[in-house]
């Protein structure tokens, strides 16, 4: 299969997911309904997807971290921030439902995965050839930290009913990510 029809069949199987999502818990969605709704057979599904919780993957890395991956690398970060809560504010109701997603497979822990790895892509390049300061703080643990702040802000944002906009949001988390604790209880 071409990259392009696989390309088609994935975000097929993704509306599909999505449209189930907005009817019935995403762990109640079974590969049947997902498959059925998009008029493909079960074992198609399977040739993109280990299951359905790989498939949430793919959608936060295709529709929300592919697009703001360029303007990361281009030292965009704000920008990056707002494209990226616009794009979770544009589907405010498939991530209301994901957000609820707890356990094993919980939301945070998909989300916090897909953003670990794009940042860890984005601190290596720019890492490259540098000596750390200190041996401990690897990229891999700053990629981690990284991940997990931004994963608890969003989700707590989506939570509580994005009852701010996603470019405030954006300038929130700027704001707390480019001050120390100290600084930001002084400005309190």
């Amino acid at each position: 299969m071409t990259g392009q029809g696989k390309s088609a069949i994935d975000t097929l199987l993704a509306e599909s997911f999505k449209e189930l999502a907005l009817k019935q818990p995403i762990e109640k969605i079974t590969i049947k309904e997902i498959t059925d709704k998009a008029g493909v057979i079960r074992p198609t599904f399977y040739n993109h997807f280990q299951d359905k919780y790989d498939l949430l993957e793919w959608i936060i890395d295709k529709e929300l971290l592919e697009p703001v991956e360029p303007l990361i690398q281009n030292g965009m970060i704000n920008e990056a921030l707002v494209l990226l809560f616009s794009g979770i504010e544009r589907e405010k109701e498939f991530y209301t439902k994901a957000s609820r997603l707890e356990g094993q497979n919980s939301f945070g822990s998909i989300a916090q995965s897909c953003v670990e790895r794009v940042l860890l892509q984005v601190i290596k390049g720019q890492a490259e050839g540098r000596k750390s300061r200190y041996v401990w703080l690897t990229p891999e643990r700053i990629a981690e930290y990284y991940a997990q702040s931004m994963c608890y802000v969003v989700i707590t944002w989506i939570k509580s009913g994005m009852t701010i906009s996603s470019k405030e949001l954006a300038e929130i988390y700027n704001y707390m990510i480019k001050r120390s604790m100290t600084d930001i209880l002084t400005e309190l």
